[in-house]
């Protein structure tokens, strides 16, 4: 699929889903810690992990709609 033209509805709206999903993967980061510090390291194991994709996907919409 091509890039959607700088300034276009469609790139606007992919921008704001990339800031989205990183937002989200920030919040879940930053929060992992709680689940290693109860002993449940699995879980935060698994939250860094999602945390990491969501970054690289949220990262990608982002660079993806900004003006070359």
């Amino acid at each position: 699929m091509p890039s959607p033209e700088p300034g276009s509805p469609l790139a606007r709206r992919e921008r704001l889903v990339g800031l989205l999903v990183l937002g989200i993967a920030v919040v879940l980061l930053l929060s992992s810690v709680t689940w290693f510090g109860s002993d449940r390291s699995g879980v935060g194991i698994g939250q860094v992990a999602l945390g990491l994709v969501l970054a690289a996907v949220g990262g990608f919409l982002v660079r993806r709609a900004q003006p070359r």
